[in-house]
């Protein structure tokens, strides 16, 4: 980072910081949501040139960090305690993401990064998968945005039609926590969603998806060796520029938090940290898409994350029928 990206950092503050006030005040809605929004809003005025470097710089690389910081939040004794149980369901619930969104992506004729990006936010864990996944394949900030949105409004409707769902089907704590962990796309409506429920339920469904967010680090090594392969194919590759070096730290932050080298004080602010990277990250996004384009092609975005996100909360529950959860 330079003297060149200072500008572009401090402009995108500008938006990040009311964005995260917002989304303490509407926690269903979420901070990156409304960074998003602000940044779009804010691009349709000109700004000055000279913007344009830390924008980028930090739509791309703070971005990386920020998955980098969340990785403080992680306890890999409770993914161990609950991945026993919940590993066939994420197992399957996977790859129902990745293949309806394949197949749906491929009939609507959707672009093939968007595409990437909404199976994966529904996969695993909504806006922090598709920041995680975002930069190994490449994909632009217009992607991002339709991604972005996409989830967010199905993590919306899933607060409020699944505590109504789960009581109709009578499903125990366990099951529906097991269910909203797996199903719910971004952490703060799985909680919402969970504790609505019971509180028993939200604490199950908080450290399952907790759990579901590790499958970040497969996923992404997966499509950098995509990535790779297709470098290998135009002549142009080069292992050092498409590994996801920011997911082996990652996980390098997961076993320090779990270690317990650092307090608890210090691991937590590092991943709130991480958290308010991500919505500077997503305001940048927001500041490099083009309105009238999002409009204009919303709806395959939006059909193809109501395919996904059925199919998958269908699969969990069936998966955990069969092998006896619920």
């Amino acid at each position: 980072m330079n003297q060149q990206h200072i500008k572009g950092i401090l402009f995108c503050f500008l938006f990040a910081i009311p964005a995260y006030f917002l989304g303490n005040q509407f926690p269903i809605i979420g901070g990156p949501v409304f960074g998003i929004l602000l940044g779009i809003a804010a691009a349709t005025f000109k700004r000055p040139s000279s913007f344009e470097t830390g924008i980028k710089f930090t739509g791309k690389k703070i971005l990386q960090y920020s998955i980098i910081l969340l990785g403080f939040e992680m306890n890999l004794f409770h993914v161990m305690a609950v991945g026993s149980q919940s590993l066939y369901v994420m197992i399957f619930t996977l790859i129902t993401a990745f293949g309806v969104a394949y197949s749906v992506g491929k009939l609507l004729k959707l672009d093939k990064d968007t595409t990437i990006l909404i199976g994966a936010g529904t996969a695993i864990c909504g806006g922090s998968a598709i920041a995680a996944v975002a930069p190994v394949i490449g994909a632009k900030d217009q992607d991002v945005a339709f991604s972005i949105s996409t989830i967010f409004l199905f993590n919306v409707i899933a607060v409020f039609i699944f505590p109504a769902i789960g009581h109709f089907l009578n499903l125990s704590n366990t099951g529906f926590g097991m269910w909203a962990g797996t199903a719910i796309n971004d952490t703060s409506s799985v909680v919402a969603a969970g504790y609505s429920y019971s509180t028993a339920a939200g604490n199950y469904a908080t450290i399952v998806k907790l759990t579901r967010a590790l499958m970040i680090v497969p996923v992404c090594l997966l499509f950098a060796v995509l990535a790779a392969q297709n470098q290998k194919k135009t002549g142009t590759f080069n292992l050092a520029k498409i590994f996801p070096w920011f997911i082996l730290w990652f996980v390098v932050a997961s076993i320090i938090n779990t270690s317990g080298i650092l307090s608890t004080e210090i691991t937590s602010a590092l991943g709130n940290m991480g958290k308010f990277s991500i919505i500077l990250a997503m305001s940048a996004i927001g500041l490099n898409t083009n309105l009238k384009s999002l409009i204009q092609n919303g709806l395959k975005p939006i059909t193809l994350g109501l395919c996904c996100w059925i199919a998958v909360a269908v699969v969990s529950l069936t998966v955990q029928r069969i092998i006896g959860l619920i």
